[in-house]
């Protein structure tokens, strides 16, 4: 049988992910079956991403697994953030305070706004011509 799991659900954006932490880890990452790392090569994206870890002091202490789609890069990096935050919360509801303070728990629901008729984007107008 396979090692217990707790899953969480976070989206930003376009982005959905569905993370889960293993007890009894080493503090691997995997995302989309790629290593971590090689995933999100931006500089300090990984450092957001495992910040519910480092904060309650399990960062070597679970193994993660994502599997996420949709949306770009900080979409999706922010969607695991708050899946792995979701998925703690899973494991010890005693963290919840410490988790609401770093507002690791809000789900930022800010998404992109329709382009309007008439104008180039949601509220670029197009340029004003006299003649």
């Amino acid at each position: 049988m396979a090692a217990q799991y707790y899953e969480g659900i976070g989206r930003r954006k376009a982005a959905s992910a569905r993370v889960r932490i293993h007890t009894g880890g080493t503090g691997n990452v995997m995302i989309n079956d790629k290593d971590g790392v090689d995933y999100m090569p931006r500089s300090g994206d990984m450092e957001i991403l495992l910040q519910p870890l480092e904060l309650t002091g399990n960062r070597r202490n679970f193994d993660v697994t994502v599997h996420v789609n949709g949306g770009g890069i900080s979409g999706q990096r922010d969607a695991i953030q708050l899946g792995l935050a979701r998925a703690l919360l899973q494991l010890d509801p005693g963290l919840k305070p410490q988790l609401r303070d770093a507002e690791l728990l809000t789900r930022d629901a800010r998404v992109k706004e329709r382009k309007k008729p008439g104008l180039k984007r949601a509220r670029k107008a197009p340029t004003y011509t006299k003649r």
